[in-house]
Parts: structure tokens; C-alpha cells; sequence
């Protein structure tokens, strides 16, 4: 007769030693991609950098953090979030991200300012890799109506964002070659707004033909955690970003997510994400992108793990 004995207790090994890979494969965080703001930089060492290190420092040291660059020198990066088109922008995020295979199994993101729009664009429009949390400080996704104070190192890519809003936000050339003029929200001009804004309209799926796509996309995210700061003289409205804005027709007036056709129609899917409490509003007290590392640690980290 055999003596199968140890060929039980082999298959026994194999059984446990799967679930123990399993269970440490499941322990081991996501990545994390980050997407910069306005005027700032990927390898920017006093923002970007030091919240990859509080990442690091708080989940992991071997969590990998992807910063996404737009052009081949941080100078180029800076000014590419000024002058290179939204959706080429995120068409290149759509491509540095599939291309990437530590990011095949999924990834967390934290988009700051006007990042914080374009990462929930990239889960619309590609959302390959899976995108599991999305995070936004301070994003503008209604838009704004005011002029921003500009923070980047470079005044004149500031100055020229400035003249080219001056000229019309609304003039096709301005629209084709100013990132901010692609998310300017004239809450007195609606029709215009429709009909002349290139890129928010369509992301927010605000046109008459919608894209069944986005609302699929949206709804698929684990969780989508909106940051407000509570101070901010950046964004106006700061509404926008838990995606509230002015009502339509006026500029005085303001209305919540909840209280806007967007969500009562459910064009994206906020309001089924809202019911299944997929959706996360944080307040920060203090100006845009001000922020404790204490705040991070207690309200971001918990969403990174």
C-alpha cells in the first residue's frame, strides 16, 4: 500500500501558504498617484514631495508614489499646467498610468487644485488602471468665476493667465490655449457657458447628450473624498469644491451639489454614489492648500491604506 500521509500534509502547506500570500497581498497598500495644481511641479520639493514623504512615513516606506509630470523638465511641467490643453493633459495621464505596471492592480490618488478635477476626469474617461480612492483638495469641480491669486514661482506664466482671462474667458483662442479659461463657470451667461466652454460642461456631463460612460466610470470608485478649505481666496466659489456653485443665472446666490440638476438628475452618478455613502466631504480650516499634517494624518491617511 502507498502512504499518501505526506502528500496530505503537502497539500496542507500549499493550502496555507496560498492563504498566507494572500492575506499579505491584501495587507500591502495601493499605490498612490498624485496630480499637482496650478503653478506647481511634480518633483516640487516644498509640496508634492513632502506629502509623498508624510505618505511614505504613514503608510509605508515601500508604498510607491507616483507624481504625474507633463514634460520633460519641471519648468515644462509648471507651464504645461498653465498652456497645455485639458484633454491632452489627460490624455498623457490616461497613457503614463497604463504604461505603468506597478499600477496594474489598482492605485489611490490625490489630486490637489485643479488636479483634483483632472484625476476625476482620467476615471471617466480611462480609469485603466482602476483608480480604488479618489481624493481632491481644494478642486474646482464646478469650476470658478473670479479671478485666482496665482502662487507660481514663474510670475509671468501668472500674468499671462491673467491678460488672456481679461481678454474673455470665453474667446475660442483663449480657450485653446489657457488651461484655466477651459474650467471658467459664468453662472450669469449659462447658455454661453454651454455652448463656448470647451472642457466643463462636457466632464460634468452638463450637455444634452450624455455620456452613460462617466456616470458608469464615477460610480465605480470605492470612495470619493472632496476637501473644502474653509478660508480659501483662491477658489471662487469655494463651493466647487464639494461641487456646489452658484444657481444658474446669477453670481450671489449658491446652491450645494444636493440642491443642483447635476445631482438631482444624477448626470454623473454623485447622487447614487451620495446614497451608498461613497462620497466624503472633508472641510480644512484655512486658505487653499493649507493644510496640517495632523489634518492629513486623521482625515487622508485612513483613505490611503
Amino acid at each position: 500500500l502507498l502512504d499518501l500521509s505526506h502528500y496530505a500534509t503537502m497539500k496542507l502547506f500549499l493550502v496555507l501558504l496560498v492563504a498566507a500570500l494572500a492575506a499579505f497581498a491584501a495587507a500591502e497598500p495601493l499605490p498612490v498617484v498624485m496630480w499637482h495644481g496650478m503653478g506647481d511641479y511634480a518633483n516640487s520639493p516644498g509640496s508634492m514631495m513632502a506629502i509623498a514623504k508624510m505618505v511614505k512615513e504613514n503608510i509605508g516606506e515601500d508604498v510607491y508614489v507616483k507624481s504625474l509630470q507633463f514634460g520633460a523638465t519641471n519648468g515644462k511641467d509648471q507651464e504645461n499646467g498653465f498652456f497645455m490643453p485639458i484633454k491632452e493633459q489627460i490624455q498623457s495621464a490616461c497613457e503614463q498610468l497604463k504604461a505603468d505596471p506597478k499600477l496594474a492592480n489598482g492605485f489611490n490618488a490625490m489630486g490637489f487644485s485643479q488636479g483634483g478635477q483632472f484625476l476625476r476626469a482620467y476615471v471617466q474617461e480611462c480609469n485603466e488602471p482602476k483608480m480604488h480612492n479618489l481624493i481632491t483638495f481644494g478642486g474646482q469641480h464646478q469650476g470658478v468665476y473670479g479671478m485666482p491669486h496665482c502662487t507660481s514661482t514663474d510670475h509671468t506664466l501668472c500674468e499671462w493667465m491673467r491678460k488672456l482671462l481679461e481678454v474673455g474667458a470665453y474667446v475660442g483662442f483663449v480657450q485653446d490655449r489657457l488651461v484655466q479659461a477651459e474650467y471658467w463657470h459664468d453662472p450669469t451667461h449659462p447658455a454661453e457657458y454651454l455652448a463656448k466652454n470647451i472642457w466643463l460642461p462636457g466632464v460634468n456631463n452638463a450637455l444634452a447628450n450624455k455620456n452613460n460612460k462617466y456616470k458608469e466610470n464615477l460610480t465605480s470608485l470605492n470612495k470619493f473624498v472632496m476637501v473644502k478649505f474653509t478660508k480659501d481666496t483662491m477658489v471662487i466659489p469655494r463651493e466647487s469644491e464639494w461641487f456646489g456653485f452658484y444657481k444658474p443665472g446669477q453670481d450671489q446666490e449658491l446652491e450645494t451639489l444636493q440642491e443642483s440638476q447635476l445631482y438631482k438628475e444624477d448626470w454623473l452618478g454623485l447622487k447614487e454614489m451620495d446614497e451608498a455613502k461613497k462620497l466624503v466631504f472633508l472641510e480644512a480650516d484655512g486658505d487653499h492648500l493649507q493644510f496640517t499634517e495632523a489634518f492629513f494624518v486623521q482625515n487622508i491617511v485612513p483613505y490611503l491604506k
